[in-house]
């Protein structure tokens, strides 16, 4: 309990940035290498075949897309430790809205799973053609990445507020806190869905800030003199 005491804001800001870490990697993992391999957005019977064939990876990828938003719980609750110090009641409702988004997120990935269970051939479907069934499943796939859209807007409120903790305090650079605003109003932009290219755009960036800030916390790290005397530790 002593090594996540409010005298180590460093290994706070590391324990972030590791999880933070793991979030990137799985969300990659699971949507680039498993989702986009096998769900064919315009053809809901290549699809089918696609996920009975690779049942076990498609399997896999629920499992990673689940450990995903477990890694992000971790995220946000060690930033919300870190950047508290700053404004309580602000980092609280990033906080709020991160898990927010991390619940409808985690929700949406029952729509992924489910396609598995409508193609599996069991007695209950019997009334369906097969057709039907694979436009069904290909729905579902469909409704659990709008979900999964839904929940970046959360994330782009949380980003802001993050981001502008990040401006004010005095133990982060403040160009640091920028590139997290910029992020986020890009999410923001989910409040109307975009099309591929404004997303691709808006990934982007957001990786490369996320990066950013991974490589900060983790190698360059908070400056604890300041972390303390903005949380009034020190001289008390």
């Amino acid at each position: 309990m002593n090594a996540f005491a409010p005298s180590s804001p460093r290994l706070l800001g590391r324990m972030a940035a590791v999880f933070f870490l793991l979030t990137l990697a799985g969300g990659i993992f699971a949507q680039l290498f498993v989702s986009d391999r096998l769900v064919v957005g315009s053809d809901a019977a290549a699809t089918a075949v696609n996920i009975l064939k690779q049942k076990e990876l498609f399997k896999l990828g629920f499992t990673v897309f689940l450990l995903e938003m477990a890694c992000q719980i971790a995220t946000t609750v060690f930033l919300y430790q870190l950047l508290k110090v700053v404004h309580r009641t602000i980092a609280l409702l990033a906080l709020s809205l991160e898990l927010t988004a991390c619940v409808i997120k985690t929700f949406a990935r029952v729509f992924y799973i489910a396609p598995l269970f409508l193609l599996g051939g069991s007695a209950a479907w019997n009334g369906f053609t097969a057709e039907q069934l694979q436009s069904l499943a290909l729905m579902l796939l469909k409704v659990n990445a709008r979900g999964a859209s839904t929940a970046l807007v959360f994330f782009g409120f949380s980003t802001v507020l993050s981001g502008y903790l990040i401006f004010r305090s005095t133990f982060l650079p403040r160009w640091l806190g920028v590139l997290m605003l910029i992020g986020g109003f890009g999410w923001l932009t989910f409040l109307y869905p975009l099309g591929p290219p404004q997303f691709l755009i808006v990934a982007l960036f957001a990786l490369l800030s996320s990066a950013v800030k991974i490589f900060w916390l983790l190698v360059v790290g908070v400056d604890e003199q300041r972390w303390k005397e903005q949380s009034g530790v020190v001289g008390q």
